[in-house]
């Protein structure tokens, strides 16, 4: 699976920590699965825009706040592979 989509996970996962959820408490606020709430945020599979859309209300977070700091770590991880 592209990296990015690993980041996005990633993105994920620390905003469910930030809140102090697990990922069983951020699948039924989001109306997922707690196994597809896992392979998301280990990065084995691309969220839609529908199930980004819902974890970013159950993240109370903007989807564009998710994607812009899964770009800020892609950017980040590409200016240290380029040197």
């Amino acid at each position: 699976m592209d990296d990015r989509i690993a980041l996005f996970g990633l993105v994920v996962a620390s905003r469910r920590d930030e809140l102090e959820l697990s990922q069983v408490q951020l699948a039924e606020k989001a109306k997922l699965s707690s196994s597809y709430v896992s392979r998301i945020e280990r990065g084995l599979t691309a969220p839609a825009l529908d199930t980004i859309l819902a974890l970013a209300d159950a993240l109370r977070t903007r989807p564009s706040e998710l994607m812009l700091e899964a770009e800020r770590r892609w950017k980040k991880g590409s200016a240290a592979r380029s040197e």
